[in-house]
């Protein structure tokens, strides 16, 4: 039965919707280690952005605006992790990690204030991102039933694949923002910023996690509930690290992690105690990390040999 259920179309269709957070946030990691910078603070950024898209898309009546204004709150995330880090030496990972403490409480804080709903935004009238159905495209067998009827998020997160790929590879600002990362003294001594490109980096990758958290609230779900995230941002930073902090790679890896999500929904319905199938994600990353530093490891050891 479970078997069945993984190879239907529904099966892929549920977990491209499970993909698109994972895949955004990926892509957000990808563009700050490419400069340098280990961007830690995608949870937070993904759990304020999952809030704000909410409020914002309410008080615009607009799930489009919301998104936008979403964008912008995540750019400013971004900013100010590129301040605390680049302007004040700040630790990244101490800046991140205070960062996404803030966003539990903080998120919390905000709801209460705005709409004196705890825990979820039950009150709060806020607009999704629609779901949409491609012509042609929906009418072929099986490939129908897995790519249309997606939100449309969903479809935007496959195309910044390519978007970010040609950015990074084909662009003069991609071309700086990889010098940097790959030697910040060469890029320098040839009249590159680092500082520059780092802030730039951190305030697109902030964008595009946040893009991430607002589908959780505004097509994952339709409200926000505190939490929501849900590991996510990790999850992503282990799908880019996996994937070589590539946009291809990255997609890949993000959709293994969101494969193990769909099963771990699936499994929800069985007779198995529902916290042990809601480790399946996390387990399916510990698990993708070890064989991914297992494999580094020997590689290692192979150069070190010859």
């Amino acid at each position: 039965m479970i078997v069945d259920a993984i190879l239907s179309p529904e099966f892929l269709n549920n977990t491209l919707r499970a993909t698109t957070p994972i895949l955004f946030a990926a892509l957000a990691s990808a563009i700050a280690s490419k400069s340098g910078v280990v961007n830690m603070a995608l949870e937070g950024i993904m759990l304020f952005a999952a809030l704000f898209g909410v409020i914002f898309s309410a008080a615009f009546q607009s799930a489009w605006l919301g998104l936008l204004a979403t964008m912008v709150v995540g750019g400013f995330i971004g900013l100010f992790l590129a301040f605390a880090v680049l302007k004040l030496k700040t630790d990244e990972i101490l800046a991140a990690i205070a960062i996404n403490l803030i966003a539990n409480g903080a998120t919390i804080l905000i709801l209460l204030f705005v709409s004196g709903d705890r825990g979820i935004s039950s009150s709060i009238n806020s607009l999704t991102i629609p779901m949409v159905s491609l012509p042609v495209i929906e009418n072929i067998p099986f490939i129908g039933t897995v790519l249309s009827n997606q939100n449309i998020l969903t479809y935007i997160s496959l195309i910044m694949v390519v978007v970010v790929h040609i950015f990074l590879y084909k662009t003069p600002l991609g071309l700086q923002i990889r010098a940097v990362g790959e030697n910040k003294d060469a890029a320098e001594s040839v009249g590159i910023s680092p500082d520059r490109i780092r802030y730039i980096s951190l305030i697109l990758s902030g964008v595009l996690a946040s893009m991430g958290g607002f589908f959780l609230s505004g097509g994952y779900m339709t409200r926000f509930t505190t939490g929501m995230s849900a590991g996510r941002g990790f999850i992503a930073l282990a799908a880019s690290a996996m994937g070589g902090n590539t946009p291809i790679g990255s997609f890949l890896v993000s959709l293994l992690f969101g494969a193990a999500q769909a099963i771990s929904n699936i499994l929800q319905l069985g007779t198995l105690p529902h916290e042990l199938v809601q480790m399946l994600p996390y387990l399916t990353t510990l698990i993708g990390l070890g064989i991914y530093s297992y494999s580094r490891m020997k590689k290692r050891q192979r150069l070190m040999g010859r």
